[in-house]
């Protein structure tokens, strides 16, 4: 079947899209409306934990689909206390919060941080983030967000979100005032590059905000849920964050985030947070699947041993065609390319044959790879032999 633009004339325009249609997918793999195969490095931003259509995800779906769906979030329901149980459980937090999307959680640590500072910081309401982060594309969370030309799309910002240098623990100190209340960071900024936070970092930066005392919020949207080779991108810096966000991952395709905050941190009222869907039964027990998955014995040493691979390969191919290196942690990685060409490889790579390749470039001179977390070395072998061709040829 071919689609042509006046099909796709009713829906938004928001972003330019090939003019292609996926039709459906299969771990590391997608399939478009002519039937061409494509390998799947992006897995919609990191969402696919398991790849694409994991039986895992649709038996879950089937089975709670046939039982209850939504019971409204005025109820309790199996799912949501059985999920919410589970990654109490395996963290370092006391309670949690179920939302549907990064942002929406991201706005509930905002929402949660500033009540907190009413009631324990003489009103105290500022958030200190850092320039390049992303939080998220809510007014709020876009500004709290350091993405360049964020401040006067939508203007004027939300007030309260001093900019600090990633990874420079003095630029916090810097900032804190009468007016602070918290300190919120992505452990591993994603779309700013792929630049993980030094552990000696997060470690002072726990520090300070004790001594201060101030919250500690963690943005795990993009490295939580296993992605960095731990369920969670804290631990590696062995701390105890007050806060933390989680999405994309943690609903392996479906609509689902969280925030979770220790005891002393939850000081929310009836009617200060909400959500039509929140802990909605079938996106929650999708979660439960998930996360059982990832805490199965081995899984993640293997997303361990396989981001270690995936680096090695990135270093043998930066070698070889002169580029830049490659940073990251787990299977949240980037190629730093010797120019600015990443877009056009990205292209390329797409339109390519007889198998396309699905790669981001989040930044002009890098490449970022976000491949399902049950990735197989032969088709980290495939991507590297794919990118080697795309790089030797001139576009």
């Amino acid at each position: 079947m071919q689609y042509h633009a006046a099909n796709t004339d009713s829906l938004m325009f928001i972003t330019p899209r090939p003019d292609l249609v996926f039709e459906r997918g299969e771990g590391s793999w997608l399939y478009d409306h002519n039937g061409k195969a494509y390998l799947d490095f992006i897995q919609g931003w990191a969402v696919n934990t398991l790849g694409h259509c994991p039986p895992e995800i649709a038996a879950a779906l089937a089975a709670q689909a046939g039982k209850l769906i939504n019971p409204s979030p005025a109820f309790y329901n199996g799912p949501m206390i059985e999920l919410a149980g589970l990654l109490i459980a395996n963290s370092v937090f006391d309670r949690v919060f179920f939302a549907n999307t990064g942002a929406e959680a991201n706005e509930g640590a905002i929402k949660l941080a500033r009540k907190w500072g009413r009631l324990h910081k003489d009103g105290a309401y500022e958030i200190i983030t850092f320039n390049h982060s992303f939080h998220g594309r809510t007014l709020a969370t876009m500004s709290a967000s350091g993405k360049p030309g964020w401040d006067t799309i939508y203007a004027p910002q939300v007030a309260g979100f001093p900019k600090a240098s990633y990874n420079d623990i003095a630029a916090v100190d810097a900032l804190i005032g009468a007016k602070t209340v918290a300190v919120m960071l992505e452990p591993v900024q994603g779309e700013g590059g792929v630049i993980p936070a030094d552990p000696a970092f997060m470690q002072a930066l726990r520090e300070l905000t004790t001594k201060r005392g101030i919250l500690l919020i963690v943005d795990e949207v993009q490295s939580g849920m296993g992605r960095t080779g731990k369920l969670f991108a804290y631990e590696h810096a062995g701390i105890t964050p007050d806060i933390m966000t989680l999405a994309k991952g943690i609903g392996g395709g479906v609509p689902l985030a969280a925030l979770l905050a220790r005891e002393e941190i939850c000081c929310f009222e009836p009617g200060d947070q909400g959500g039509t869907y929140n802990g909605n039964p079938l996106m929650t027990a999708v979660g439960i699947a998930v996360l059982k998955r990832l805490l199965a014995p081995g899984f993640l040493a293997e997303v361990e041993a396989r981001g270690q691979y995936l680096s090695k390969r990135l270093l043998e191919l930066s070698a070889r065609h002169g580029l830049k290196g490659e940073r990251g942690s787990g299977l949240l990685r980037a190629l730093i390319l010797a120019d600015e060409r990443g877009p056009e490889i990205v292209r390329r790579a797409l339109e390519g044959g007889p198998k396309g390749l699905l790669l981001n470039s989040p930044r002009p001179n890098l490449l970022r790879f976000m491949p399902a977390l049950n990735v197989s070395e032969g088709e980290i072998d495939l991507m590297i032999g794919m990118l080697d061709g795309l790089l030797s040829s001139q576009p």
